[in-house]
């Protein structure tokens, strides 16, 4: 059997000898082989070639002609000689990474007598990558976003969550199935950009996504011919001096790692080569201080040329530096990015039910303590909702299984139905582990949750201060001077509320820290506003007073000042960073009546109550602030209309934190239209509690336009008793099933007031359908049904 080059024949190992199998695809090998050297050492070495036949290689010009000169001695040394190229090209997988299809196409399986000639990679290229995915691998294996003391495995724990794609019109697409779908074409708008844009609220998984992303590259099972991976955090650029200047080269081998034995920096050229080889991921735009525009930063166009960091960021986000690189950037909601440099958008949303069942099952193993875990959640449609957030639901996951080691039961307190009660839960599963008797001594323990406050209040109150300082600088990483100015011993640091991080400071020192998350650090920064007995009872409204006032200016160095916005700032006490916001809301919670009781071990009752009555004052004109601002029009068929804001959200979650019903009359009360739109608004199931907390109060009918949030069926049940008065139910692309649909029914032909219907896009069967065709038989008033 002859074959010729450049016939179309299908050749495979299994059919043919492999020396017909080279002549067969020998010009997509010369299109493909990159590197020489590698095989040229290894056919040496092994004995196949002699110095002579190496000469002739090198001998000749081209590198395409090298490979075929390469081709045509292996063939001529006869069948063992080309199964050993193969080898080669199997065994060496990063340098010939464009091979590796072509292997697969060929079912290309190293026969065991080849195995035992050895393989040594000596291309610097493909060792750096075997050395970047061992790093990456390592670093990788632990979930160490949320946990110190213990060691997760990724894999153990990781579960998707919902991926919305987003067009330019921030209208959906749906949702990605798998974390593959990321980097592929699906819902690119924006062919010429690089950056995928992954947003969503805090707590919403996107350093975990991006975790999973760099180990799924360690362990080749991500999607993508990537050779090289380099991963950032942006409040790593924080740290660094305005006179601080770096190059290309150093910013990513500094903050990755370097190549070994790579005297004549190859490693560096064939990334400035073939950038299309490169993948990054920037973890927190938001957290850069400053938040400059990317439209207004000064071009670094040369690699070689040394310049601050925060410029190299940006120019490798717009193309201007390794062109060609692919980027994944994530943010929290509301960091805005100009469309011109984003790829695609994708919106993380949280864990949908079938999510939270796989969750619970990888955090609960025996099928009895999944079940009793699952009826606790079932039980309270808002603690479900909480849950939907992947770092609440872990929250909440470990004080279950704190509760059963103490006290053999997975009963929350009746009271954990806010976010508020959510952290305190985490403090005291914290404080009581860092309190826990040596094994053996004694099995449960008895000390009830003002007791391990009490008990750990020195290290609780300077963990507070220390957040707070950090909050008022807009800093998330610390240093250890910080964490020792504020009485900070290597002892507190085992309670687990800050974790070590590294790279972070121009010395490569390791010695800083950070909390484990941003919200926990909102937090504990609130904490310390409540304890402070030293400082004015209204400081603890500095937050809501920065928010009015905070500067977008943000300069570089050598004087250039760049302003993120042209526009001037409303003085909204709403209107701020999502970190200030949380602090804004946990102040709310730890101040509300609810929580009196604990809070009173901590703080003299008088002091307060102060702090409770200035904040409540405080809120309650906000509120009326708030409502006074927004734009009311009129139409003939639903009356008075106002689209509210996203931040109109902040002030409902603050309200329901307090839990005071004087404050929920009056913003109910200062809802003067007919009809509310609260359409892309971001609104989770969570939020609908704090939505029912206020409409409940309301008097008269009222419109509801919720179209395209995330509220799902865990909100639409926490929404039942303001149903009663809603005469526009407009639920359209919100998740909702059939379960829904059921407590639709129910509640509007209960009351037989609703006039609209909107329910499209949604996840709803033909059983939910008959009970649409129910509610339009049985409820008079209802004129318009989308569907």
């Amino acid at each position: 059997m002859g074959l010729q080059e450049g016939e179309n024949l299908s050749c495979s190992v299994s059919r043919v000898s492999t020396l017909q199998l080279l002549t067969c695809h020998r010009e997509r090998l010369v299109y493909h082989l990159k590197s020489t050297q590698c095989i040229l050492d290894n056919l040496l070495q092994s004995g196949f070639f002699c110095l002579e036949d190496v000469e002739i290689v090198h001998h000749t010009v081209t590198k395409s002609d090298q490979v075929r000169k390469i081709l045509e001695l292996v063939q001529s040394k006869g069948e063992q000689a080309c199964e050993y190229f193969i080898y080669i090209l199997h065994k060496v997988y990063d340098a010939y990474i464009d091979l590796q299809p072509w292997l697969k196409e060929i079912n290309y399986e190293p026969p065991e007598f080849i195995q035992d000639i050895k393989v040594v990679n000596t291309d610097p290229i493909s060792r750096y990558c075997e050395k970047l995915r061992h790093e990456l691998g390592r670093d990788t294996r632990f979930i160490s976003s949320y946990a110190q003391r213990e060691e997760t495995l990724l894999e153990d724990f990781y579960t998707d969550t919902l991926m919305e794609l987003m067009n330019d019109r921030n209208e959906s697409l749906g949702y990605l199935e798998s974390t593959d779908q990321l980097l592929g074409e699906q819902g690119v708008f924006n062919p010429q950009a690089e950056t995928v844009f992954v947003t969503g609220d805090a707590g919403m998984g996107k350093s975990i996504l991006l975790q999973k992303l760099q180990n799924l590259w360690s362990t080749r099972e991500l999607q993508t011919d990537a050779m090289f991976f380099f991963k950032f955090r942006c409040r790593m650029f924080n740290t660094f001096k305005e006179t601080h200047q770096v190059s290309l080269r150093d910013l990513l081998f500094k903050h990755n790692c370097y190549p070994d034995q790579d005297l004549d920096n190859e490693v560096f050229g064939y990334i400035l080569r073939f950038p299309n080889k490169v993948l990054f991921t920037f973890d927190g735009f938001d957290e850069l201080q400053g938040y400059p525009n990317l439209a207004d930063m000064p071009e670094v166009v040369s690699p070689e040329e040394k310049t601050h960091p925060v410029l190299l960021l940006f120019n490798l986000l717009c193309g201007k530096l390794l062109k060609g690189s692919i980027k994944v950037l994530t943010a929290r909601t509301g960091a805005e990015v100009q469309r011109r440099v984003v790829r695609k958008k994708i919106i993380l949303c949280g864990f949908a039910p079938a999510h939270l069942r796989t969750y619970t099952s990888l955090h609960f193993k025996q099928q009895e303590h999944r079940d009793l875990v699952s009826v606790q959640l079932e039980a309270s449609p808002h603690l479900c909702g909480l849950c939907s957030t992947p770092l609440f639901c872990w929250i909440v996951f470990k004080s279950f299984k704190h509760l059963h080691t103490m006290n053999d039961n997975f009963e929350l307190p009746e009271t954990c139905v806010t976010l508020t009660n959510v952290f305190l839960l985490l403090s005291e599963v914290m404080l009581s582990r860092s309190a826990l008797p040596p094994p053996g001594l004694l099995k449960r323990s008895t000390r009830c949750t003002s007791e391990t406050f009490r008990s750990g209040l020195r290290p609780l109150a300077a963990f507070a201060r220390l957040a707070l300082q950090g909050i008022e600088k807009g800093s998330f990483v610390l240093t250890q001077e910080e964490v020792t100015a504020c009485n900070l011993t290597d002892e507190d640091l085992l309670v687990g509320f800050l974790r070590p991080v590294s790279h972070y400071d121009d010395c490569g020192s390791p010695a800083t820290f950070e909390f484990l998350h941003m919200t926990l650090q909102s937090f504990l920064a609130a904490f310390s506003l409540v304890l402070d007995k030293q400082a004015a009872v209204n400081s603890i409204l500095r937050f809501f007073a920065e928010c009015s006032k905070r500067s977008s200016l943000f300069c570089l160095p050598g004087g250039v000042c760049i302003c993120g916005s042209s526009k001037p700032r409303e003085k909204d006490p709403f209107k701020t960073n999502e970190h200030l916001q949380f602090t804004n809301l946990f102040l709310c919670g730890l101040l509300s009546k609810a929580n009196s009781d604990l809070m009173e071990h901590m703080v003299a009752p008088a002091l307060l109550k102060k702090k409770r009555n200035i904040l409540k004052a405080y809120l309650s004109n906000s509120v009326r602030f708030h409502l006074r601002g927004l734009p009311l029009y009129t139409t003939e068929t639903e009356g008075s209309r106002v689209h509210v804001l996203p931040n109109f959200l902040w002030m409902l979650r603050c309200i329901f934190e307090i839990g005071s019903k004087d404050v929920a009359q009056l913003a109910a009360k200062g809802i003067t239209a007919d009809f509310i739109k609260l359409g892309y608004c971001d609104v989770h199931s969570a939020d609908c509690s704090a939505l029912n907390f206020v409409l409940q109060h309301r008097q008269k009918g009222l419109g509801l336009d919720m179209d395209n949030n995330n509220i799902s069926d865990y909100g639409v049940k926490q929404l039942r008793p303001s149903f009663r008065k809603m005469t526009v139910v407009r639920l359209c692309v919100n998740q909702i099933t059939d379960s829904s649909v059921e407590v639709l029914a129910e509640e509007l032909i209960k009351y037989k007031v609703v006039e609209i219907l909107g329910l499209y896009n949604n996840l709803i069967t033909d059983v939910g359908a008959k009970l649409v065709a129910q509610m339009i038989e049985e409820c008079p008033k209802l004129r318009t049904v989308k569907y």
